[in-house]
């Protein structure tokens, strides 16, 4: 009798091994149809307005395709990402569309999902080409950063060419706001708006310029004193997204620097130009103070990069597949990660778009 209740004890303890072994396996990449896809959103934070975006839309898309979406928010911190997501592969997830920090932790980021047998795609922050070169199952979908600049560097010199008393000899006196000091976007649309209205024929002097780190409140706080310093010697005020841009154009309010002919397009004394085209700035635009803006669309960003997780996670394969209308990048560009031929076909690059007078309305909701 002791025999035989060591034996059902056995057979007791083996079939729940089993059955833990058959779960975990499962967990880590369900078969198609059998169970519900779980994906994880890692964002560098839900601040800045389009991320908030880009998280709102990643939801609908999860929701519409029944996805269990984990969606976790590091506000900035880069070793809270970097648990966040060690926690995830524990807990099982393997599949990430990920707004990181920092971009050159994500070889490091990369490495831990392999390990897994997972997958990434990210946007906004580009992860690096070696990132990248971890495995085929990485991807971006983002837009890249130079050509926004460039657009920016346009629409500038359009204005001043509508309006060339503003700029005598062709001289563009800028307020520049910056975002993050090292970001990649910070970097490449500045450079991009230089090129762009240097090849226009325009010489750009700073006025003033610092980083205000892509928050309102920041800008606002900085015009105020810059206006103070400066008042007068200023023809333009670019800022490096649409969030900064509204803070400047309410310190420009708050210090009388408005006018009642909006004929130019603005009614405030000079043009103030932002980038992403969030709601907030497309209404600012509609009311004659934000001039311009450069759309990062960020509902296509996150139908291309959620699509290709999603590709992923329910047939195991996406590589050179169209995504959400989007086929992979097939040239290489001047900015990493799609400046080698090795991971182009990982690169899904969205486009940008000038927002001006002319073509605003129609991006309004």
């Amino acid at each position: 009798m002791r025999k035989k209740s060591l034996i059902s004890m056995g057979l007791l303890v083996t079939a729940l091994l089993a059955l833990m072994l058959t779960g975990c396996k499962r967990k880590d990449k369900p078969a198609e149809g059998s169970e519900t896809v779980q994906i994880a959103l890692l964002m560098r934070n839900m601040n800045e307005q389009f991320l908030k975006d880009y998280a709102e839309n990643v939801r609908k898309l999860a929701t519409e395709k029944g996805v269990d979406l984990n969606v976790q928010d590091a506000n900035n911190d880069m070793q809270a990402q970097l648990t966040q997501l060690d926690t995830l592969l524990n807990q099982g997830y393997r599949y990430f569309v990920i707004i990181p920090i920092d971009g050159q932790m994500s070889e490091q980021m990369n490495r831990a999902i392999n390990e897994r047998g997972g997958a990434a795609a990210y946007s906004n922050t580009p992860p690096t080409t070696e990132a990248l070169k971890v495995g085929k199952n990485f991807f971006f979908a983002s837009s890249p950063e130079l050509i926004a600049g460039r657009f920016a560097g346009q629409i500038v010199a359009d204005y001043f060419d509508k309006n060339p008393s503003m700029a005598p000899d062709k001289v563009v006196n800028m307020i520049h706001i910056q975002g993050a000091l090292g970001h990649p976007a910070q970097i490449n649309r500045q450079k991009g708006m230089e090129d762009g209205l240097n090849a226009r024929g325009y010489t750009v002097v700073k006025i003033a310029e610092d980083t205000a780190n892509w928050t309102p409140d920041q800008a606002q706080e900085k015009m105020s004193t810059w206006i103070g310093a400066h008042r007068g010697r200023f023809n333009v005020v670019v800022a490096q997204n649409d969030g900064m841009a509204l803070g400047a154009i309410e310190a420009m309010i708050q210090n009388g620097l408005t006018k009642s002919d909006a004929g130019d397009g603005t009614s405030l004394t000079v043009p103030v130009i932002g980038y992403d085209a969030t709601q907030e700035a497309l209404n600012s635009m509609s009311q004659d103070k934000l001039y311009a803006t450069v759309l990062q669309d960020s509902k296509a960003q996150s139908d291309v990069a959620f699509g290709i997780i999603y590709e992923l996670a329910s047939t195991g394969s996406v590589l050179g597949k169209t995504i959400a209308g989007l086929a992979p990048a097939d040239a290489v560009t001047p900015e990493y990660p799609a400046n080698d031929a090795a991971v182009i076909q990982q690169c899904y690059l969205v486009p940008y778009v000038p927002v001006t007078k002319e073509n605003y309305r129609s991006l309004m909701k």
